[in-house]
């Protein structure tokens, strides 16, 4: 019988800190200036769509072609493009958006495969923050869709909390798609036989969340059946207010 069972509450000793640096007070002041910032920028931009995908990918593979691509189609019908603002994908999207004459953003922040901003940026929306969490408030605030080409960590850390924010209520419900059927069908399948079918963590309307294409033009179709197009299309405002 355990000491549990017996009514013996047996007392563990604490582990401690080996080091603790305590935060400076002006730590506060820093991510309130950096919100500010970001707010008071990012409120004159417009409606814009997110644009994840690998900092890692050449601008020779397709999926790079792709994301020019459709960030040019994109702004054809209005909308500006957000990028992390680093290489890869982001640089795609930037370059599209770019090239059209369209809006293009960039959040950048240092990381060891993004150590500078792409070129493609305009230079007063090229945006730097120190903090990861608020850097990810702006992408998903100002988003009115959020566009997946294949990635790693970062990617799917990305669509991930925008997934989980849709489905608990905290942003608005808003277009998530990915590109690359190749690349995202197997997660999707996952998705379903083990969350859903087996598991039964999510619900079946949550599979609606997450189309997979390979088409630009259906890309596009999606955000403007959820909007509308044009003249028609449904007043546009940030996901949520703090």
């Amino acid at each position: 019988m355990s000491n549990q069972e017996n009514g013996v509450k047996k007392i563990h000793k604490q582990k401690h800190w080996h080091q603790l640096n305590a935060e400076n007070s002006w730590t506060m002041f820093k991510v309130v200036s950096e919100f500010v910032e970001g707010f008071e920028r990012m409120n004159k931009i417009g409606p814009c769509i997110s644009i994840f995908g690998s900092a890692r990918t050449q601008t020779t593979h397709p999926y790079y072609r792709m994301a020019v691509e459709i960030a040019r189609r994109l702004t054809e019908e209005g909308y500006g493009v957000i990028t992390g603002g680093g290489p890869g994908i982001m640089e795609a999207g930037n370059r599209g958006a770019a090239l059209n004459n369209g809006v293009s953003v960039g959040l950048n922040i240092d990381l060891p495969f993004e150590q500078h901003h792409n070129p493609y940026i305009d230079k007063d929306k090229n945006l730097d923050f120190n903090y990861f969490f608020i850097r990810k408030v702006m992408f998903v605030k100002y988003a009115q869709a959020f566009i997946a080409l294949p990635g790693g960590f970062g990617t799917m850390d990305e669509i991930f909390e925008v997934l989980t924010l849709i489905q608990t209520n905290k942003i608005s419900k808003v277009p998530v798609i990915l590109v690359g059927s190749e690349f995202w069908s197997g997660l999707k399948d996952w998705i379903k036989e083990v969350m859903l079918d087996k598991e039964s963590n999510i619900s079946q309307e949550d599979m609606d969340l997450l189309p997979v294409t390979d088409d630009i033009e259906e890309v596009v179709k999606i955000v403007n059946d959820f909007y509308g197009k044009g003249e028609d299309s449904a007043k546009l405002k940030p996901n949520y207010t703090l």
